[in-house]
C-alpha cells in the first residue's frame, strides 16, 4: 500500500503540469487539464480491469479534437468547452457499444507500425505548433498557417518569452537525462511561477495564464446545437479508434510485464465511464497514457490505488491551490508540450523499421506525413486503412512451402520456400499455404498449385495439401478449391489432406470432402506422404 501511495504522489506531480500542457494542444482552458486527473481517473480506477493503466489527457486525442473544433468555435470559449464535452460523451457511447458487442479485438486493426507513424506525426505537429507561443507570437489555425505567421513575424519575437521557453525546455531535457526520477515538469512549472512573480516578467511581455478558477469540476450536461452533433460524432469516432488502440496496447504491455490477467472488454467499460465523467465535468476526452503509466510503474505502482491517490491530490489542488497558478507563463506550458512532442517522435522504432522492414517503414512515414500535412483525423483514418491493407497484402501473397526429401540416407523431409520445379519425391508434391484462404488469395493459391504441377521434374501422380496454417475458408476460396480438386482428379492426380481438424466442418459444408477418399485424410504430413508415395505410379 505504501508503494502505491508514493507512486500516486509521483503521478500527481507529473500528471498535473503535463495535463495543463495538453490544454494548449486541445484548445481548452488550463483548469480543464487538471480536471482530467480527477474524476475520470477515479472512475477508470474503479471500473477498469488493468492494475497499471493510467488514464488522462493525451496529445493524440487532444490534437484530433482541436483540428475539428477549431472550425466550429473559438478555442477555450464556453461554446468550445461544450463541444468538447459532447465529443467526450459520444466517445464514451462508442466505447460502451464496443463493450456490449465485445469489440475489444478492434484494437488489433491498428498495427504497431501505423501507430508509430501516427504518433510520430502528432509529435512533429505538436512541437511545431508550440514554436509561436514559445517565441511570444500569437497565431492560430492550421500548422502551415501558424508556421507562415511565425516566418512573417520573426521581428516581433518577445525575447523574455523566448528565454523562459528555452530555459524550460533545457531544464526538462537535462532532468530527464540526469535525474529521471525527479518530477521535472512540476519543478519547471513551480520555478517559472516563482521567477515570473518575483521579477514581474508579465510586465516585460511574458504572457501568463492569469486567474484560474478554483473548486471542484462543475457537473452539468454540455449544451450544443443539434445540427453540430453529426460533425462531433465523426471526430469522436476518430478519437474512439485512438483510445481503443493506444489504451489496449499500453494495458497489454504492462500486464505482460507483470504477468497479470487483462480483460480488455472490461477496460472498455472503464474508459467509457472515464470519458462519460469527463464530458459531464467540463473537460475533454481521456485516454490510456503510455507515458503516465510508465512513470507510475517505475515509481513502484502495484494497484490502481496509486491513481486514486493522484486523483485525491489533484482534487486538493483544485480546492486550495489554483491561485498559485496565476503567474504561470504560457511559454512554460508551451515548453512542456514541446518536450512531450519530441518524445512522441519515435526515432528508435523508426530506425528499427528502416533496418528490419523497409516496407513497414514507408507505411509509418506515409501515416506521419498525412498527420503533419493534412491533419490528425485524416492520419488516424489512414493508419487504420493502411493497417488493414497491409494485412490484406500479406495474406494476398503469403509464404508457401514444399516439403522436400533430402538426399541423405535417412531421407529427411525439410520445408523449402515453394518455387517452380520443386517436388517432394519423384511424382509427388506436399504443399503448405501459410494463410487463411479467402477471396483475395484464392486465385493465387490455385495458380501456385498448378504451377508446381506443371513444372515438376517428374509427372505428378499424388499431391498432399498441408492445411495446418489454414484456419478458415470463405465461399470464394471454397469454390476455387472444389474446381481445383476436380481438375487434379481429371489429371489422375491423387489428392491427400493433412491437418484438417480445424476446418473439417467447412470442407464438408463445401462438399470438398466428397472429392477426397476417406483414407486420404491424415493427421500429419509425414503420414500423408508415406501413404501417398506407397502407391505405385500407373503403367
Amino acid at each position: 500500500m505504501l508503494a502505491d501511495v508514493i507512486a500516486g504522489a509521483t503521478l500527481a506531480a507529473v500528471a498535473i503540469p503535463e495535463s495543463m500542457g495538453y490544454t494548449k494542444i486541445a484548445g481548452m482552458p488550463v483548469i480543464t487539464g487538471i480536471y482530467t486527473v480527477a474524476l475520470p481517473a477515479i472512475v477508470f480506477a474503479l471500473l477498469g480491469s488493468s492494475r497499471h493503466l493510467i488514464v488522462g489527457a493525451d496529445s493524440a486525442t487532444a490534437a484530433i479534437m482541436f483540428a475539428a473544433l477549431v472550425t466550429m468555435a473559438k478555442p477555450a470559449s464556453k461554446e468550445y468547452v461544450a463541444l468538447a464535452g459532447i465529443v467526450a460523451l459520444i466517445a464514451a457511447g462508442y466505447l460502451l457499444v464496443a463493450r456490449l458487442l465485445r469489440l475489444g479485438f478492434l484494437a488489433d486493426f491498428l498495427s504497431r507500425t501505423a501507430l508509430i507513424g501516427f504518433l510520430t506525426g502528432v509529435g512533429i505537429q505538436v512541437t511545431l505548433t508550440q514554436l509561436p507561443g514559445m517565441l511570444g507570437i500569437h497565431s492560430s489555425g492550421s500548422l502551415i498557417g501558424q508556421l507562415t505567421t511565425l516566418a512573417g513575424h520573426t521581428g516581433q519575437i518577445v525575447i523574455p518569452t523566448a528565454l523562459v521557453a528555452l530555459a524550460g525546455v533545457a531544464a526538462l531535457l537535462v532532468m530527464e537525462t540526469f535525474a529521471k526520477r525527479v518530477p521535472g515538469a512540476l519543478l519547471v512549472v513551480a520555478a517559472s511561477i516563482v521567477v515570473t512573480a518575483v521579477l514581474r516578467l508579465d510586465r516585460h511581455g511574458v504572457a501568463i495564464i492569469g486567474a484560474v478558477p478554483g473548486g471542484l469540476p462543475p457537473i452539468a450536461f454540455p449544451k450544443v446545437a443539434w445540427h453540430q452533433v453529426p460533425g462531433l460524432a465523426a471526430v469522436a469516432a476518430s478519437i474512439f479508434v485512438v483510445v481503443l488502440a493506444q489504451s489496449a496496447a499500453t494495458a497489454r504491455s504492462f500486464a505482460q510485464k507483470h504477468g497479470d490477467d487483462l480483460n480488455e472488454n472490461r477496460d472498455l467499460v472503464g474508459l467509457a465511464g472515464a470519458n462519460l465523467v469527463a464530458g459531464l465535468s467540463g473537460t475533454f476526452c481521456v485516454n490510456g497514457s503510455p507515458t503516465k503509466t510508465a512513470v507510475v510503474d517505475a515509481a513502484g505502482q502495484r494497484t490502481q490505488l496509486s491513481q486514486l491517490v493522484a486523483a485525491a491530490i489533484t482534487i486538493a489542488v483544485l480546492v486550495v491551490a489554483t491561485a498559485l497558478l496565476h503567474f504561470l507563463p504560457e511559454a512554460t506550458l508551451a515548453a512542456v508540450v514541446f518536450v512531450i512532442g519530441i518524445h512522441l517522435i519515435d526515432y528508435r522504432h523508426l530506425a528499427e523499421l528502416w533496418r528490419l522492414r523497409r516496407d513497414e517503414f514507408a507505411l509509418a512515414i506515409a501515416t506521419g506525413l498525412v498527420v503533419v500535412l493534412v491533419g490528425v483525423e485524416a492520419g488516424i483514418l489512414l493508419a487504420v486503412a493502411l493497417s488493414v491493407l497491409d494485412f490484406v497484402r500479406r495474406a494476398y501473397r503469403p509464404r508457401d512451402t514444399v516439403i522436400v526429401a533430402t538426399t541423405d540416407p535417412e531421407g529427411q523431409l525439410v520445408p523449402h520456400r515453394a518455387r517452380p520445379g520443386m517436388e517432394t519425391l519423384p511424382g509427388g508434391i506436399a504443399y503448405r499455404f501459410d494463410s487463411t484462404l479467402f477471396f483475395a488469395n484464392a486465385e493465387h493459391f490455385r495458380s501456385r498449385v498448378l504451377g508446381l504441377v506443371e513444372t515438376a521434374p517428374h509427372p505428378v501422380i499424388w499431391m498432399v495439401f498441408d492445411f495446418s496454417a489454414i484456419a478458415d475458408i470463405d465461399y470464394t476460396a471454397g469454390q476455387m478449391l472444389l474446381t481445383l480438386l476436380r481438375n487434379l482428379g481429371h489429371s489422375s492426380i491423387s489428392v491427400h489432406f493433412a491437418h484438417v481438424e480445424d476446418i473439417t466442418d467447412l470442407l464438408r459444408r463445401y462438399d470438398i470432402l466428397d472429392l477426397v477418399h476417406a483414407d486420404h485424410i491424415h493427421h500429419g504430413v509425414r503420414e500423408a506422404i508415406a501413404v501417398a508415395s506407397a502407391v505405385p505410379a500407373p503403367a
